[in-house]
């Protein structure tokens, strides 16, 4: 649930800064008959900056990337010791500890807790010394660096 909060909050986000960024060349180019040219260039940009302004938003939350490879197979094997039911669902565990993040480099009080909450889903249950673990795990493996 914490992840569809979380992507809601930046679809938000991005949905405010693209309205924003359109209509800064309103009255540019209507004497010339230009308007559909320039009208698809900027249609063209703006389809390509969400996946930049996701990074960005994604990043100034202390969110990182998504581990590919060694990388991947490495943050699960630390998540499996902490819960091992939680590898289960492999995407989840990802996002949730991406997720985590955000909590481990703000230095939340509840860090702990709010683990405990990401990673319980579907038939998996994660308790707060689990959560402790897995916050362990993840600033040892330098897996949420800011």
């Amino acid at each position: 649930m914490r992840t569809r909060t979380t992507i809601t909050a930046v679809m938000a986000a991005l949905a405010v800064s693209l309205v924003g960024c359109s209509g800064s060349d309103s009255g540019s180019g209507s004497d010339s008959g230009e308007d559909a040219k320039p009208g698809a260039t900027r249609t063209a940009e703006a389809s390509s900056e969400p996946s930049t302004a996701v990074g960005a938003t994604e990043k100034a939350a202390g969110i990182p990337p998504e581990p590919t490879g060694a990388k991947r197979a490495e943050l699960l094997r630390a998540l499996a010791a902490a819960n091992p039911g939680i590898v289960k669902y492999e995407d989840k565990a990802v996002d949730a500890a991406r997720n985590q993040c955000s909590a481990v480099n703000s230095g939340s009080g509840k860090a702990d807790w709010a683990a405990s909450q990401r990673f319980t889903y579907e038939d998996v249950t994660t308790t707060e010394a689990q959560g402790k673990q897995i916050n362990e795990a993840l600033k040892g493996l330098g897996f949420c660096k800011a």
